[in-house]
């Protein structure tokens, strides 16, 4: 008990991003650092006064002290060029095991095993045509067609790959990584638009499911999965149908077009014509010195135009169990992280 409790509340402090003395004054200074670090290494356990103290100041439930651990979250990689403090950076994460301890023992209340299933095994990415070729086999599979992917992360779901939204900094993009080995996740920022959040997630999809060969440098990885991304959400055929072979200029209007139909900024449909060689560097460039020096154009470029998305499975789950009576509405709060009188509003039954 003295373990668990201990590894709860260093796992609950750091999630807040909080040193010892910053909890102490969030606990009105009810609480000593000393006590505080004896708790966190087991070596003393809170009483019930304590307890209660604690958890206000973390704004989470008793309950959430004694759940058991069972999740092992690996191979959690950030960006190379994420601009996050370390700090941050162990917040996000105990943020994300939380989440995922709660989305399992959900599944687990529920009697759903997931189970990934690897896709396209054995292939090796070498070349960008590689990746065109994979991203016509997975589509394939997935049974996605060349209209644009409705409801992704609905889709990224229902293959098995949870996907987990957080409130973050607008530098965090997203992460990606496994559970126990085995169960991909994903991890987007909440706060993103739609065709920014849309974009993370395929990128992070490409760093769970591609396989690189060796030679290709972290830069290189990232171009690629860049390229998988952009290809999953408008393929190269369909764009240079939409757009043509060869142009000097292309007007905001069939941009905007294709962003509202596929789901894609007008930016990373910029970088495909520019690398598909449909528009030259020197004009790319020029669409990138209009944008920075022209504020109304900046504004029209970066305007999400595309319906918002989100990940409900969770919160489906919760009620599913909920409406089973398999869970009681107390249990579904904490499993929520929301005040029982919220879910109790939420629950209609029919």
């Amino acid at each position: 008990m003295n373990a668990l409790f201990s590894s709860r509340l260093k796992q609950a402090r750091i999630m807040q991003g909080l040193s010892m003395d910053a909890l102490c004054e969030k606990a009105g200074n009810a609480l000593s650092k000393q006590s505080i670090s004896k708790y966190e290494t087991g070596k003393m356990m809170p009483d019930s006064k304590s307890l209660i103290i604690l958890a206000n100041a973390l704004g989470l439930s008793v309950d959430y002290f004694f759940r058991p651990l069972g999740v092992v979250v690996e191979r959690v990689e950030f960006r190379k060029k994420s601009k996050l403090g370390k700090k941050q950076e162990l917040a996000i994460k105990e943020v994300v095991k939380d989440n995922l301890e709660r989305y399992f023992e959900i599944e687990s209340f529920n009697d759903i095993k997931s189970e990934f299933k690897p896709i396209c095994r054995n292939v090796l990415i070498q070349s960008e045509d590689d990746v065109f070729s994979f991203v016509t086999r997975i589509k394939s599979e997935w049974k996605l067609g060349e209209d644009g992917i409705n409801n992704l992360i609905e889709i990224l779901e229902e293959n098995q790959i949870k996907v987990i939204e957080i409130d973050a900094p607008n530098s965090f993009d997203g992460l990606s990584g496994y559970v126990n080995d085995k169960n991909p996740f994903i991890v987007l920022n909440r706060n993103c638009n739609s065709e920014r959040k849309r974009f993370t997630a395929l990128h992070e999809l490409g760093h769970l499911i591609l396989t690189f060969d060796s030679s290709i440098d972290q830069r290189g990885v990232e171009q690629l999965c860049h390229l998988f991304a952009s290809e999953m959400l408008i393929s190269k055929d369909v764009f240079i149908q939409r757009i043509g072979l060869n142009r000097k200029d292309i007007s905001l209007q069939e941009l905007q077009d294709i962003q509202i139909q596929f789901g894609i900024s007008i930016d990373a449909l910029m970088h495909k014509a520019w690398a598909l060689n449909i528009v030259t560097e020197s004009r790319y460039k020029t669409f990138h010195i209009k944008k920075n020096r022209n504020q109304q154009f900046k504004e029209e470029v970066d305007r999400s135009r595309y319906k918002t998305e989100q990940t409900n499975r969770f919160v489906r789950l919760v009620y599913r169990a909920l409406a089973s009576e398999i869970i009681s509405i107390s249990k579904a709060g904490v499993l929520l992280n929301v005040p029982v009188g919220v879910v109790r509003n939420q629950l209609s039954l029919v």
